[in-house]
């Protein structure tokens, strides 16, 4: 009598709900980690963009004896949440203000924050970065204060507390 050999090939029910339960434990760790990198990611554009104004204005008051004085207008005037693509169009308007002018600022891409500067003492300024980063409505700000104690001028970037968006 002959016997016939099964060749039985592929996997258990219990064997796939095994690596389906791992994959769900593996993204269950791996999405919030990357939606806080990917938050950490943007908000680098405001540290950037203040520190550039800082430097800008640094330069300026040791050529000048005091900071850029007035209050610029809050560009862009969009805000990125109500933009096509989460993100503030490129404006010209930063060349148009006399004190954006002044402190040699601009920036010539898409933003996820609006800029303000305000400086009505010699030796002090202030300038923020606006943004609502996943356009939730809740929106965090960084602050840049300059001021020049003794006639050295020198700057400190305040950011948002941890996990404030």
């Amino acid at each position: 009598m002959k016997t016939m050999k099964r060749a039985f090939g592929g996997f258990t029910l219990i064997e796939l709900m095994i690596v389906v339960a791992i994959i769900g434990i593996l993204a269950a760790v791996a999405i919030p980690a990357f939606m806080s990198y990917m938050k950490k990611s943007k908000k680098s554009e405001a540290d950037l963009q203040l520190n550039a104004m800082m430097k800008n204005d640094k330069t300026y008051f040791i050529t000048n004896a005091h900071f850029v004085q007035g209050t610029a207008t809050e560009l862009p005037a969009t805000k990125a949440c109500t933009s096509t693509g989460g993100k503030n169009p490129v404006t010209t308007a930063w060349v148009s203000d006399t004190v954006w002018t002044a402190l040699d600022f601009q920036i010539d891409e898409a933003t996820l924050f609006n800029y303000t500067y305000t400086s009505t003492a010699a030796a002090a300024a202030t300038a923020t970065a606006i943004g609502d980063l996943d356009c939730d409505g809740i929106s965090i700000t960084y602050t840049l204060a300059l001021s020049a104690p003794n006639g050295n001028p020198g700057a400190t970037i305040i950011e948002p507390p941890v996990d404030s968006d």
